[in-house]
């Protein structure tokens, strides 16, 4: 967990879409998705403020009031005002995504029914491909991470859980992450948040079938160009990562490149 924090390195924006019960019928969503949002701590103000205020600018040109502009969430745009969001996000070539997306019709163990425990397997998930990105961009910055705050949720158990795995053997590379830069916030305080929010929506919408059974893949595949990829170049298991396991490919193939 001894990172070098003296030059941050990185800013990491952590959201969610869906939720995490299993009641399918009752209302639960099928998929749970996380994402993380990485941008470099030097130039995160202004890749921001390219987004969330060039979003909120195109809006007011098109009569969006901006008293409705103060916080974006993705949900509560029409599809016609989410493209030009997505397109912004889409451009930013310094801005990198990871996505988890979490099917839990295929989960069976009862671990995942409790509490917040998917939540916290997700995050583990999505910070292993995030120490992945950082420690593959510079060996010497660490990365501080901003978790969008879930009212219902104790964010001092999510850092006693990572505490917990600190000391173990896991895929995290702590070299690059560490508990005491992860922090809370709700997404009106940083930019960063309500992108994450945006993200994780967008691919939320590919694979969670509205009641009508459509689901929408074209924001995901707009934001495809800023997937984390692998040294290999493979966006799957590294910015898109599937759990409890990879769908066929024919059945994405918004995936497809």
């Amino acid at each position: 967990m001894a990172c070098n924090l003296e030059a941050m390195g990185f800013y990491v924006y952590v959201d969610e879409s869906g939720d995490e019960g299993f009641k399918f019928k009752g209302g639960s969503s099928e998929w749970f998705v996380l994402s993380a949002v990485i941008v470099p701590d030097t130039s995160e103000l202004e890749i921001m403020k390219r987004v969330v205020d060039g979003t909120r600018a195109a809006l007011r040109r098109n009569g969006v009031p901006k008293n409705k502009l103060k916080t974006l969430h993705f949900r509560d745009l029409k599809h016609e005002q989410r493209l030009p969001y997505i397109h912004r996000i889409s451009k930013e070539d310094q801005l990198t995504t990871v996505v988890v997306l979490i099917d839990k019709t295929k989960l069976t163990s009862d671990n995942f029914r409790g509490g917040h425990e998917l939540y916290f397997y997700g995050v583990r998930l999505l910070l292993e491909r995030v120490s992945w990105f950082c420690k593959n961009a510079s060996d010497n910055h660490g990365a501080r991470i901003y978790f969008s705050n879930r009212g219902s949720m104790s964010y001092d158990d999510l850092k006693r859980y990572f505490v917990h795995l600190s000391k173990q053997k896991t895929a995290i590379d702590w070299a690059v992450l560490d508990t005491n830069e992860m922090f809370t916030l709700t997404a009106g305080q940083r930019m960063g948040l309500m992108v994450a929010d945006a993200v994780a929506s967008s691919y939320f919408y590919a694979v969670e079938a509205s009641s009508y059974g459509f689901t929408e893949t074209r924001y995901a595949s707009m934001l495809l160009p800023r997937a984390f990829r692998g040294n290999s170049g493979n966006i799957l298991g590294y910015g898109v990562k599937f759990f409890p396991e990879n769908p066929d490919i024919d059945d994405l193939a918004w995936l497809a490149e």
